[in-house]
């Protein structure tokens, strides 16, 4: 037992967890193992659960590999929330300017279509979405402002421009509510039917390709090597002729350029149409995704299925139990996240 909770920590930290978030379930006065089968049910019961599950888990996949990426540069990107904002924005403002000049192929539905409209929309997003993180590793390698400022400053201002558009320059006249026209059918993605009508789409493929070239990045890459060097030791980089200023800003670039797509599989998926407050704190939450996974890109994957997986199941405690609501799935992450960094900084300390 001891060997297997030191050769796998992060699975000790998620044991660990589980093991709190069901203990205080039991002090609320509800049964631990019932909530643990209806976290379980809810997650993965059904073809539909295990589709909404993978559905919440595709921008964490994003958001989760931007993290870790700055990470890896010795970094902290706090902005990923703002940048999946912009991104996501802009590529449905793009969306909706296409669709206004060319009607025809925003209302076709031929695959070759849908993957240059795919291709669009994600590079726009990446563009927006890295451009807001290279303002962030500019002002840090080059003025010395810690990113984690920055960044928080970048989600308000992100938060702001994006209210400002979406309510006085591309608000649907068909509703009420905070949010766009909904783009051409082009542009939606092509829900997967063996989820019984989950919307999961592409974009959960594209997350899982995401990882694999970011992983590719740092294991095979000259680019990716400066990245880690510049994380690890930075004052033995620069010796080696490195310019870590350089690499803070290639990361933060990079990892603004993940945290932009991560809104898409939402948008362009199953609304089909930008919402302000679309977001379920997955920018944020993609923090603990990395952390877990120890800035990993392809345990990132994991990682992010997990929280997606406790998303969805703390959905139904509201509904299946009497005496907790889904703020236990809350308690649930915040217990891995702690045992999961207390094994880093336990690293730190022997080394």
């Amino acid at each position: 037992m001891k060997a297997m909770l030191f050769r796998w920590p992060w699975l000790t930290a998620i044991l660990l967890g589980l093991l709190v978030g069901l203990g205080a379930a039991a002090v609320a006065g509800e049964n631990p193992a019932h909530v643990l089968l209806v976290l379980l049910k809810a997650a993965g019961g059904t073809p539909y659960d295990l589709g909404m599950t993978m559905v919440y888990t595709t921008p964490l996949i994003f958001t989760g590999l931007s993290v870790a990426v700055a990470y890896r540069a010795g970094l902290f990107n706090i902005g990923a929330e703002g940048q999946l904002v912009l991104g996501g924005l802009a590529a449905t403002a793009v969306a909706l300017r296409l669709g206004d000049l060319w009607p025809a192929f925003a209302g076709s539905s031929g695959v070759m279509g849908r993957i240059v409209a795919m291709l669009i929309c994600g590079l726009v997003a990446a563009a927006v979405g890295g451009s807001t993180g290279f303002v962030t590793g500019y002002l840090r390698a080059r003025r010395g402002s810690h990113e984690v400022v920055t960044s928080i400053m970048m989600n308000f201002l992100a938060m702001a421009l994006a209210s400002w558009l979406v309510i006085e320059k591309l608000h649907s006249v068909d509703t009420q509510n905070p949010e766009t026209r909904t783009v051409g059918n082009v542009f939606k993605a092509v829900e997967f039917s063996a989820f019984d009508g989950a919307p999961v789409t592409i974009w959960f493929l594209a997350g899982i390709a995401a990882a694999g070239l970011v992983a590719f990045l740092f294991d095979r890459t000259m680019i990716g090597f400066r990245i880690r060097a510049a994380g690890e030791n930075p004052v033995a980089a620069t010796v080696a002729g490195i310019d870590t200023g350089r690499q803070m800003i290639i990361a933060l670039t990079l990892a603004g350029a993940l945290a932009g797509l991560s809104g898409l599989g939402d948008i362009l998926g199953g609304a089909g149409r930008f919402r302000l407050g679309f977001s379920s704190d997955y920018g944020f939450t993609g923090i603990a995704v990395a952390l877990l996974a120890g800035g990993r890109p392809m345990a990132v994957v994991a990682s992010a299925l997990l929280f997606g997986a406790l998303h969805k199941g703390a959905l139904d405690l509201d509904f299946e139990t009497d005496h907790v609501t889904r703020d236990l799935a809350m308690i649930i992450q915040g217990c891995v996240i702690l045992f999961a960094t207390a094994r880093w900084f336990h690293g730190k300390k022997k080394s």
